[in-house]
């Protein structure tokens, strides 16, 4: 049943730098109003339209000229901006680089957020703590790494060790930075108001900052307490990005997407903070086109939705730049056009679809399908460039991660990202899982006990197959494995510990209840040698086998949640198209057309009502609208809501009802529909001028 979410539980939400405008109201729960300028004129009309209003602000880089050249306090703060070997300044903008955060450059953000608690805001999200790994070379990190290390700053590309200590130093600042800000502030507001300010952190996933080459704090801001959640900033921007698989290098932005997203809900796993995952209708890059923008967004809504612990979204950030920006029409017309009208009624259905997760359960696998975990750790972050020209051959564009993780989810598994480094914080952390695939050739364990409690997990059942043959570089780097220690790497560390001596050939060997195999290869072959990466796979699936799981190789994920089904028929498999049995609302289908038994064609994917599961206990209900729905009543005779909705756009709708429509109103006005016997459902449309509208339908 279609449900009147209010807006305080903030299902749904937007971030605006714009000031307020109707084409571009979408109705969500909540604004984030972005910047630290004019905030009272800025949150006024949102406030007045009932969102729940929130503040971004960047905390890695933004509009803070006023700090760098001594208007704040008296001090020129220019030589704190992250710089590259060779002085060039990596800048977000003119005047705007990517700040080394200072515990002054802390200070001075904490007092532009108590601008932002004066006027009244509920949450504050801190952006994007990025610290970029080719920088470390301006005079503030120069201080910070002797205040750190207590001895001179070394080059950090000079070596692998060197490289390794200055990522792990880059992290500790801005998780430094964000624990100062949310304290500070939480202080701030209790004192001054007697109000709780909630504090979240929008940050791209652990995947994408370790193929992008940026370090930022990722899992260690779950050891900050008074950090109350995340965004995932995950979206085609993202998720483009190319990766290998089988030999080939290319975009793969629903598969990216599905293991960003799967990280990001990892980050929250067992905590009870709250995450809403992210998804843009187009992207930074304004050279693509409207049709590129439109099948990439719903590539990534839809790995989003194969996550179901998350039922929580950010449906666009920039919606002004969405609604009101031109941009090339299609690849064959390149002419610069607005949003075409089909695109925006269309975004809308989805965006307040994603508004009725919360009440569809935590999702039931069609396919037959297994999750098999796959390792990864901040560390990640650490070693992404290998100063003394000893990158493997095949380490480019993080491929040592895809490599393990592709040739599974193209077969049909549901391959989870785990973040490794939560096994110390959580201690049943690995109970969720049967079979984990880890190699140290591009992470490393930040503790020994990390290696302890994998033994323990697989003598108490756990299947573990690990992938390393001891070539990477940054094994060199000064960490506990070989200091006080001889460990030559920390995987001889986890096999000692295993009983397997430190060096055990490949192969499968019993361990307690649980087996390990070995695979004596760097992880990034596998993403370039396609016979390696379909060995590697089977190895996997006869592993799976073994325990008694059987799984059908296909490259279709099919994923129910209550009364929605989410569909990606991929590419680069070999079981061709298949069909999705039953009758639907094709929710991608800007007239929410009814579709029977619709194939789900290779290179696609989908989101559908399954119309067996309406709720027929009362009279009728609303299946799907591209808009918000206040003041919902059901009666025996009529259904009738008032619709919000941006202006300059055609609203779609798609009710069932027990009897045929004898008339569908909008303020008042009778309106066409059609009325589908077979399903019992009734689609109309009309004009949407951003002016709330009354929709009555009688029967």
């Amino acid at each position: 049943m279609w449900q009147e979410y209010p807006r305080t539980l903030e299902h749904t939400g937007v971030q605006e730098s714009r000031v307020f405008d109707p084409t571009f109201d979408v109705q969500s729960d909540f604004v984030m109003v972005y910047g630290l300028y004019n905030l009272k004129e800025r949150i006024a009309p949102w406030k007045k339209r009932g969102y729940v209003i929130h503040l971004m602000t960047g905390v890695s880089w933004g509009g803070y000229q006023n700090y760098l050249f001594g208007k704040f306090d008296g001090i020129n703060h220019r030589d704190e901006g992250q710089v590259y070997a060779d002085g060039t300044e990596r800048v977000h903008g003119p005047d705007t680089p990517y700040m080394v955060p200072t515990n002054a450059f802390a200070h001075y953000l904490s007092e532009g957020l108590k601008t932002a608690i004066d006027a009244g805001v509920e949450a504050i999200h801190l952006e994007e703590p990025e610290f970029w790994a080719e920088s470390g070379y301006s005079p503030a990190f120069k201080r910070e790494w002797e205040i750190f290390y207590r001895e001179p700053w070394i080059d950090p590309q000079s070596t692998a060790d060197a490289q390794y200590r200055a990522s792990k130093l880059k992290q500790y600042l801005y998780t430094r930075t964000l624990d100062r800000l949310c304290s500070e502030c939480k202080e701030y507001a209790m004192t001054k108001y007697g109000r709780l300010i909630r504090f979240y952190v929008p940050t791209h996933s652990l995947i994408n900052y370790s193929q992008w080459m940026i370090v930022s704090p990722e899992s260690a801001l779950l050891d900050v307490p008074t950090i109350d959640g995340y965004i995932a900033q995950i979206w085609t921007g993202t998720s483009r990005q190319i990766n290998t698989y089988r030999g080939v290098e290319k975009e793969r932005t629903f598969e990216t997407g599905f293991l960003e997203y799967g990280i990001m809900q990892e980050l929250v796993r067992g905590t009870d903070r709250r995450m809403w995952f992210l998804a843009d209708p187009i992207e930074d890059n304004p050279q693509f086109d409207w049709d590129d923008y439109r099948d990439n967004y719903y590539r990534t809504v839809t790995a989003s939705l194969l996550h179901p612990k998350i039922a929580d979204y950010e449906v666009s950030p920039w919606p002004g730049r969405v609604m009101r920006d031109l941009h090339p029409r299609s690849a064959e017309d390149p002419t610069p056009s607005a949003i075409p009208p089909e695109y925006k009624t269309n975004l809308l259905s989805v965006m307040h679809t994603l508004r009725q997760m919360s009440s569809q359960g935590d999702g039931e696998w069609l396919n037959q399908t297994a999750e098999v975990g796959v390792a990864i750790a901040d560390s990640a972050m650490f070693q992404r460039i290998y100063p003394d020209g000893k990158e493997p051959p095949h380490a480019a564009r993080f491929n040592a991660f895809y490599g393990m993780a592709l040739p599974l989810v193209k077969c049909g598994l549901s391959a989870r990202p785990v973040q490794l480094d939560n096994i110390r914080r959580f201690p049943s952390y690995l109970d969720a899982y049967k079979t984990l695939v880890l190699s140290y050739e591009f992470i490393k364990p930040a503790s020994p006990d990390i290696n302890v409690s994998l033994a323990g997990w697989v003598h108490a059942g756990g299947t573990l197959v690990y992938v390393g043959d001891g070539s990477d570089d940054f094994h060199t780097a000064r960490d506990w494995w070989n200091s006080g220690a001889d460990y030559a790497n920390p995987a001889e560390h986890l096999m000692e510990a295993l009983g397997l001596g430190r060096q055990p050939v490949a192969g499968t060997y019993s361990v307690g209840a649980g087996s390990v195999t070995v695979i004596d290869r760097y992880p990034g072959d596998i993403a370039y040698d396609a016979a390696l990466s379909d060995t590697y796979r089977d190895t996997v699936l006869g592993l799976l086998e073994a325990q008694g799981i059987s799984v059908v190789p296909s490259a279709t994920l099919k994923l129910r949640r209550g009364v929605y089904i989410v569909t990606a028929a991929m590419d680069e498999g070999t079981d061709g198209e298949q069909t999705l049995d039953g009758t639907y609302i094709n929710l991608y289908d800007t007239t929410l057309s009814v579709v029977k038994n619709p194939t789900l064609k290779t290179g696609t994917v989908g989101l559908w009502y399954d119309l067996s599961r309406i709720d027929k206990s009362g009279d009728s209900d609303i299946l799907a609208l591209s808009g918000r729905a206040d003041r919902l009543m059901r009666t025996q005779r009529m259904l009738s809501f008032t619709f919000r909705g941006p202006s300059d756009m055609t609203a779609a709708a798609r009710i069932w009802t027990k009897r045929p429509p004898k008339s569908v109103e909008i303020n008042g006005t009778v309106i066409d529909h059609i009325w589908d016997r077979e399903t019992e459902t009734t689609y109309f449309d009309f004009p949407s001028n951003g002016n709330p509208i009354k929709v009555k339908v009688k029967f």
